[in-house]
């Protein structure tokens, strides 16, 4: 009883957010980390680059979060050095979807967003390695109200300089009215040329254009 209580405490916090757009792919996050009430760290880092073309966003136990980001960089540079081509994101997706199925202990809910020659994807996985492909989508506490922002405004076949602002909107809103979810916010796009973290002085332009 007190272990499944400890596990409810430990993944109950975070928002991040999964968009598919035109010409490319936008994740996002918060950068608090909590434990139940407690704020552990103020600038956790919750979006992860696996190789180039390919992020990953992660709710839930940090440490079974970061044990998935560890093993999938891994196979993504050695399928890339073995085939000397990087790994498509369908499949780096579904080699979480098996990990994580395979460990079924794993309290990580993660997304798996990037671009390969069939386009921009974003994968949805669950702690048990369920996998749905999402053109929006967001994960943790603070994902209602991220949601309820994306729904209203985000629109499939927006470009990635349309969607920024909303996506900006979306974490703001949530930081505002979740209490796990706060401090700052991360917004990494991925495109045909690459992964790419937006600077803090990026980030309060958009949320001025969002306003």
């Amino acid at each position: 009883m007190a272990h499944n209580t400890i596990n409810q405490l430990v993944v109950k916090g975070t928002t991040t957010i999964g968009v598919v757009c035109k010409d490319g792919v936008i994740l996002a996050s918060d950068t608090r980390v909590t434990m139940g009430f407690f704020i552990a760290h103020k600038q956790g880092k919750k979006v992860y680059k696996i190789d180039e073309h390919i992020g990953m966003t992660i709710a839930g136990s940090v440490a079974d979060a970061q044990k998935v980001i560890d093993i999938i960089t891994a196979n993504a540079h050695l399928y890339r050095i073995n085939l000397n081509r990087p790994m498509p994101v369908s499949s780096a997706a579904r080699m979480t979807s098996n990990l994580l199925f395979s460990a079924r202990g794993l309290m990580a809910q993660v997304l798996v967003g990037g671009v390969d020659d069939t386009g921009p994807h974003v994968f949805n996985l669950d702690p048990y390695g369920s996998l749905t492909e999402e053109k929006l989508t967001s994960t943790g506490s603070g994902s209602p109200i991220a949601i309820g922002v994306l729904e209203d405004k985000f629109r499939e076949g927006m470009t990635v300089q349309e969607a920024l602002p909303i996506i900006a909107r979306a974490v703001n809103a949530s930081m505002k009215r979740d209490v796990a979810s706060g401090n700052n916010y991360n917004i990494i796009v991925i495109d045909n040329k690459g992964y790419r973290e937006l600077a803090d002085a990026e980030k309060k332009e958009l949320l001025a254009k969002g306003s």
